[in-house]
């Protein structure tokens, strides 16, 4: 399926979409002033070290300190086996798992770290929400073929290369053309590719490692030490695969930045580079935008007539599959089967659009029939096959129930598009107008002792004071009789719903 990697750069932010067959796959956002720093190299401080935690907190000169974890801190060359078993995820960092079996056999944090040291870090996974940043001492540097590993002496192959000839032929010409003592892994993109790229992807990236060296000799503590390329450069290192057939920009400056990267590091890249020099927003020409709209929202429309809602929490993330509109043809198990077929192939789909990760409970149709539970399985698990990040699946369970993870190293689209609504505080629903006025008459009762004059004003919402002089108006003249007061609701257009006031005229 042909690819497109269209990217739009604007003063504020680069944004770089990835299309298969027209369809929008990837989105990815990267604002001026909310640069990433994934993969970004510091010289940093230990300021503590916390034994019960196995962990300790380094300055690298954020705003708050970063998180280094045990196995994070002890070069282990088993577990960079153990994360090649595992299967290495295509991208930019390697995040190490400090809840593996070999972290009861490292090394305590207080033998390795103690306060004051200085230490040579990476990040590898920026703040999400509470989390602060998590950071590595296993220095991984991402060429356009290899990732270069400068503190371990390791070689390894993508398991998304499954030619076991390719396998071992990109081995052996990595293993023959490496300098001694120091790793490298063998990246997807880099299946048929000639020893002559491999060897300039490798002296690229030596030549790199000599260079931050020797900056963190000279810096100050803590400091920046390396920084990763912009956005656009990035996408075209990490996303362009044989698919892709051509990269579209349009910012003058940005193309001319990509044709000299290329130039330097990718001489041998075959998909075409536009510049796109039309007035009309590129975005909008491939319909990105409304992509991006609909991204946002919690319900998503199957062509059957089903859907799916997607609920993020900050532990979780709920995905409900209902029917919807869609009544089949033959019977309800024939129903419910096509519509979590459906259902699967649109959630892998929408996972990897709104990069959602961590913990995720798929809740399917439930199905009679073992052999249809294990259709829907096998289908989630084919779609998921397309995405870049790491997920674990396990089996749907009789409740209809599947429980997954996805590897997460950065915000969700949802997270890095909106915010938390200061309305409803994130709760997706506010009091309704009913609620609001009981709670106006019980608020009049309750302060009326305080108020001296004859008249008591409510300011209320517009909606709620329609419904006050309407539905409720007996409330309203219950109290004015009770308490020997004239009651007086004004309308305020600016008002929230459950916003009120009460106050003495």
């Amino acid at each position: 399926m042909a690819g497109e990697l269209i990217i739009n750069s604007a003063l504020q932010e680069t944004r770089v979409a990835l299309l298969e067959g027209g369809t929008v796959v990837e989105v990815h956002i990267e604002r001026k002033k909310d640069r990433s720093i994934m993969g970004n190299i510091y010289r940093g401080r230990a300021v503590k070290v916390l034994p019960g935690m196995q962990a300790a907190f380094v300055d690298i000169g954020l705003e708050r300190a970063a998180f280094l974890y045990v196995s994070d801190a002890y070069s282990s060359i088993r577990e960079y086996s153990q994360m090649l078993d595992e299967g290495f995820e295509d991208q930019d960092a390697l995040e190490f798992n400090s809840g593996n079996s070999l972290f009861a056999e490292s090394p305590q944090i207080e033998d390795l770290i103690c306060e004051g040291q200085e230490l040579l870090v990476q990040v590898s996974r920026e703040p999400l929400g509470t989390k602060g940043t998590r950071i590595t001492s296993h220095i991984t540097l991402p060429g356009r073929y290899l990732v270069f590993m400068p503190t371990v002496d390791h070689v390894g192959v993508s398991r998304r290369i499954s030619d076991e000839s390719e396998r071992r032929r990109l081995r052996d010409i990595v293993l023959g053309m490496r300098p001694p003592g120091v790793g490298f892994i063998v990246r997807t993109a880099s299946e048929g590719a000639r020893e002559e790229e491999l060897k300039n992807d490798m002296e690229i990236l030596t030549k790199m490692w000599e260079n931050i060296q020797r900056k963190n000799e000279a810096a100050g503590t803590p400091s920046l030490v390396h920084s990763d390329h912009n956005m656009a450069l990035r996408a075209i290192r990490d996303l362009i695969t044989p698919e892709v057939k051509r990269v579209i920009v349009d910012s003058q400056e940005e193309y001319d930045q990509i044709i000299h990267f290329v130039q330097n590091y990718m001489p041998h890249l075959k998909c075409d580079i536009d510049l796109d020099e039309g007035r009309t927003p590129i975005f909008d020409v491939y319909g990105i935008e409304t992509d991006l709209d609909k991204a946002l929202k919690r319900k998503v429309w199957l062509k059957s007539g089903g859907y799916i809602l997607i609920e993020m929490t900050e532990a979780l993330t709920a995905i409900d599959v209902n029917t919807g509109k869609f009544v089949g043809k033959r019977n309800l198990e024939d129903t419910i089967l096509k519509t979590n077929l459906e259902a699967a192939k649109e959630i892998a789909y929408q996972l990897r659009l709104r990069n959602i990760g961590g913990i995720i409970i798929i809740d399917f149709i439930d199905m009679e029939k073992e052999s249809n539970r294990e259709m829907v399985y096998q289908a989630l698990e084919l779609a998921l096959q397309k995405d870049r990040a790491k997920s674990n699946i396990s089996k749907i369970s009789e409740l209809g129930l599947v429980e997954m993870t996805r590897k997460r190293t950065r915000e969700s689209l949802g997270q890095l598009l909106g915010e938390t609504c200061p309305y409803c505080d994130g709760l997706g629903h506010i009091k309704s107008k009913l609620t609001v006025c009981y709670d106006v008459l019980r608020e009049i009762e309750r302060v009326t002792s305080d108020i001296g004059g004859n008249t008591i004003m409510v300011n209320v919402n517009p909606e709620v004071a329609e419904m006050l002089c309407d539905e409720e108006r007996t409330g309203i003249e219950h109290l004015e009789k009770k308490l020997g007061k004239r009651i007086v609701v004004q309308e305020i257009p600016r008002f929230h719903q459950d916003e009120f006031e009460i106050v003495e005229v």
